[in-house]
């Protein structure tokens, strides 16, 4: 906790020891959504989360990613959650109705639960676009996802 002009200021807190994680990953694209699961599990044990302490569901398609998610959150077992895929731009319109559709799904949950959600679904051009991201996307949908439930905590614990 810093202080600002007597203001407090919460810093960013990325530990995970006692952070429960839900993931859920699409299979669609599935070397580009195993490519963000790698980076993101890396990632959260690198900040302490403990394997018991980490879920991972896979669905068919970014468009099921907000249902699964919603789902987890409703449970009250975990303090955030992740969502791992690809949408890659193809000939048709389909391509935004996905990214917009699973983007909306998941602002929604995370709204109507209050349960941090870290979206790491890429929306890329080409494959070559996914692959070039997925590490670094995976690894910072991680850290999205401690960031945020340590503030949830951090909020709680004030009690303004």
């Amino acid at each position: 906790m810093a202080y600002f002009d007597n203001i407090v200021e919460f810093e960013p807190n990325l530990d995970g020891s006692d952070i429960r994680i839900g993931i859920v990953m699409s299979r669609f694209n599935i070397d580009i959504g195993e490519g963000l699961l790698s980076a993101c599990t890396a990632e959260l044990k690198k900040n302490q989360v403990q394997d018991s302490n980490i879920l991972i569901v896979t669905v068919p398609g970014a468009l099921e990613i907000p249902l699964a998610i919603k789902r987890m959150a409703m449970s009250d077992q975990f303090d955030a959650l992740i969502a791992l895929g690809a949408v890659i731009r193809g000939d048709t319109y389909h391509f935004e109705v996905v990214a917009n559709d699973s983007t909306r799904g998941l602002l929604m949950v995370q709204l109507e639960t209050e349960i941090p959600i870290a979206n790491g679904i890429l929306t890329t051009d080409n494959e070559d676009q996914a692959i070039a991201r997925m590490s670094v996307k995976g690894m910072e949908a991680a850290q999205v996802a401690l960031e945020m439930a340590n503030l949830h905590f951090k909020i709680d614990e004030i009690g303004m």
